[in-house]
Order: structure tokens, then sequence, then C-alpha cells
């Protein structure tokens, strides 16, 4: 049975910076993707970025420059590092694999 946990989201000042957590059970996040999502209040669910099998990572555009995905193969964790936040940020993330997901997150980012 794959479970994702997510955690390290909040409430945090525009510009701040947050680093949400991904830890998989399950799954061996070596050899498996992972991707994160993010729905905003009233919008759809939209893919941030992903961390491939053989460890490619992508990014959508809106976040290019500002969030970076990274994993620790130790703690089976992947991280999704975000800095220079802004109010348009705020939304429930989401870590998923293979159609399994988390329970999300909270990220608040006032101005």
């Amino acid at each position: 049975q794959v479970q994702l946990v997510e955690s390290g989201g909040g409430l945090v000042q525009a510009g701040g910076s947050l680093r949400l957590s991904c830890t998989a059970s399950g799954i061996n996040i070596t050899t498996n993707a992972i991707d994160w999502y993010r729905q905003a209040p009233g919008k759809r669910r939209d893919l941030v970025g992903f961390i491939s099998s053989v460890g490619r990572i992508h990014y959508e555009d809106f976040v290019k420059g500002r969030f970076t995905i990274s994993r620790d193969n130790a703690k089976n964790t992947v991280y999704l590092q975000m800095n220079n936040l802004k109010p348009e940020d705020t939304a429930v993330y989401y870590c998923t694999h293979m159609g399994f997901w988390g329970q999300g997150t909270q990220v608040t980012v006032s101005s």
C-alpha cells in the first residue's frame, strides 16, 4: 500500500520561504517519480513540478527560479523548497505517485 504524507505548510509573508516534505511508504522514491500539485480555493489542481524515477526534475513556468525539488533517499522523502513566495502561491500542496495522493498541506502567503 502506497502512502504519501505531506508536511511543512504554514503561514508566511510574501517573500518568505517554506520547505514542504513528502514522505513515502510502500514505494522507493529512488526508483519512482513523485509529482507536486497545488490547488487554490475554487481553482483546479495544477502541476507544480516533478522528479522522475531517474532524477530528472521539471518545474512549471510559474515556479521556475523560485521552487526547488529534491529528495533524500535515506529518508524516502521528496522536498519542495519554496522561496520568494507570493500571495498567489496560496494553495493546498499535494504530492502524488501513480494515482496515490497525500492529504495535502496548506500554504498561505500573506501580502
